[in-house]
């Protein structure tokens, strides 16, 4: 069945409900970023691919929003589906609600699945839709009913996260929580976010691909703590030692029945932006309902010093991966066929030799010329270019390790590059100092490290139409909030000491080349003086930048320096671990 097909019937079974439009997001029943197959509605009727994305169906038009990361690739992918591509990201353009506002018929009925929308957009959308009366029917999984061979729902087992890794104890943790809960008057916590809860209680899982979470519900009381899961993924070794902590098990699909049968008298502290509509409305409605960004996020966001201690060696075994890529990527190519799907069987080989690593962190990005300039390119057999010794080649990749999780780009030289090609892989190199090398006052939020970062590229007119870096999770979700460095002037996080942070600024130039240099980096404090406490960032991602890249005439003098102080850090890092003739490579490498 094709996407005009799925669609058509999609329309039919509209009409059955009485909607005049369906709105299938890109989520799961937690709101998760990534999300396991059976979840993906939106990719089965758009034939969109892309992580992120929303698409809109009405009885006469339909349309997918999505933001700059995947223009190209959703342009690509939506030909010829009669789906219309709304960049959404761009000055202008209306969002999904604001466009039915103007092709619905006053009186209309829009419809979607309550259970994988937060109760804040849902009450944001009955907002909006009041001037032309248009009501909400969210009980109905029009999708899930058409889609014949959908996956079932997954359901691997979990396993404890040791607390040498994590640094706390689960009830340690648990005690934070429940200080907070006393703080805001509540006797329940309501918990539905999946790396909230596999940090919460120490315990990891294999539900979504390369994100090690369990798919699970929890509710915490000031002496209890109830954890609804799928019973099969739990053995009897892990249930032993999370009911000695004090975790009740419940059944996963009991979480609805709980919280109608909580009392009158209860207060129940969670976080409308990510309870999804259906549990909301589950809450027996003469409870008190505290609604409050969830704790848990930012706990988990600063990392305490045993996560930090693990992150940097687990850094370093990162690194050791990534020479040894980089020096059989440059000695074979032209020698023997590589592709961009095969540099991502290399990368994963590499990193699963380490007994700590689990998996990936992400599907790696390999895109060779004009595939780069689709910021998340994903290879097939189909479309696979073979590499020659000319151009750039992005990789941007990461591994899942029980003592972190990483998350590095790099841009590589294969041969002769344009000037264009050269200019840009500097600019991006100067955005990606300057962001490195900044200090600022303690207080200081995403959106103005991220304008910071833009200079040098802005000064050329050039721009990236993405944020310029993402916290990172510890043996969890490679995006993690609640920090972002975006231009998004909502994002009105500080940055903690002890928080993780990408540094990624890239150029992307459809249909000749992308561009990305990407760190990670803890937030670290500086100096203290009567102006008040500054801040800077510690790099602690370890791999050589490409040199074969840089114009130096576009450097100054200290990021020049900051580049080669890098590449020898690198090198001292590294040597301990590598091979007498990956030494030799990597010193003829950065020029040492």
């Amino acid at each position: 069945m094709d996407v005009k097909m799925r669609i058509e019937n999609l329309r039919r079974l509209m009409k059955e409900n009485k909607m005049d439009a369906y709105i299938i997001p890109t989520a799961d029943p937690h709101l998760s970023e990534y999300i396991a197959d059976h979840f993906k509605n939106r990719k089965w009727i758009s034939g969109f691919t892309g992580s992120a994305g929303t698409a809109v169906i009405t009885q006469e038009a339909a349309g997918l929003w999505t933001d700059g990361r995947y223009y190209i690739q959703a342009e690509k992918e939506l030909e010829n589906s009669g789906i219309r591509l709304f960049r959404a990201a761009d000055l202008g353009v209306p969002s999904y609600t604001e466009w039915l506002l103007t092709v619905l018929k006053e009186g209309s009925c829009v419809g979607f699945d309550g259970s994988v929308f937060a109760a804040n957009s849902v009450k944001k959308m009955e907002s909006e839709f009041k001037t032309k009366d248009i009501t909400l029917k969210m009980d109905q999984d029009l999708c899930g009913r058409l889609w014949q061979d959908r996956p079932a729902l997954p359901a691997q087992p979990i396993f404890i996260h040791d607390v040498k890794y994590a640094g706390k104890s689960r009830v340690e943790k648990l005690n934070q929580i429940r200080a907070e809960m006393k703080i805001k008057g509540a006797n329940y916590y309501l918990l539905t976010t999946l790396d909230d809860i596999a940090w919460l209680l120490n315990i990891r899982g294999d539900d979504i691909p390369n994100n090690p979470v369990t798919i699970a519900n929890v509710a915490v009381t000031l002496d209890k703590c109830y954890l609804f899961i799928e019973d099969s993924k739990v053995s009897k070794a892990v249930k032993a030692e999370l009911m000695a902590d004090k975790i009740i098990f419940k059944d996963y699909r009991e979480t609805a029945q709980f919280l109608q049968e909580i009392e009158d008298s209860d207060s129940i502290m969670l976080d409308p932006d990510m309870t999804n509509a259906s549990l909301y409305n589950a809450i027996n409605p003469k409870a008190s309902k505290i609604e409050c960004p969830n704790p848990t996020q930012l706990l988990k966001a600063v990392k305490n010093k045993t996560e930090l201690e693990n992150l940097r060696n687990c850094e370093i075994v990162d690194g050791v991966v990534m020479v040894k890529f980089l020096k059989w990527l440059k000695s074979t190519v032209g020698k023997q066929r590589v592709t961009e799907l095969s540099v991502g069987e290399k990368l994963e080989k590499l990193r699963r030799q380490n007994e700590l690593c689990v998996g990936l962190s992400f599907d790696t990005i390999a895109g060779y010329k004009d595939h780069a300039a689709m910021m998340h390119f994903k290879a097939t057999p189909e479309n696979t270019y073979t590499l020659k010794n000319e151009g750039l080649l992005l990789v941007d990749s990461g591994g899942q390790y029980y003592n972190g999780t990483t998350d590095i780009t790099r841009t590589i030289v294969l041969g002769q590059l344009t000037p264009e090609e050269k200019r840009d892989y500097t600019l991006v190199l100067k955005s990606h100092i300057t962001l490195a090398t900044a200090k600022f006052l303690y207080g200081t939020t995403g959106p103005v490290l991220d304008g910071l970062a833009r200079q040098p590229i802005w000064k050329y007119g050039l721009d990236y139409k993405c944020g310029t870096g993402h916290g990172v999770g510890f043996f969890l979700n490679v995006h993690e909030g609640p920090q972002r460095l975006t231009q998004r002037p909502s994002n009105s996080i500080a940055l903690e000491e002890g928080m993780l942070m990408t540094n990624e600024p890239g150029i992307y130039t459809e249909g000749k080349h992308g561009i990305r240099t990407e760190n990670m980096m803890a937030v670290v404090k500086d100096e203290e003086t009567e102006y008040g406490q500054f801040m800077k960032f510690e790099t602690i991602t370890y791999c050589p930048i490409d040199l074969a890249g840089v114009d130096e005439t576009l450097l100054t003098e200290s990021e020049l320096k900051w580049l080669n102080e890098y590449n020898r850090m690198v090198y001292t890092k590294l040597s301990p671990y590598l091979s007498a003739e990956e030494k030799e490579w990597l010193v003829r490498e950065i020029n040492l």
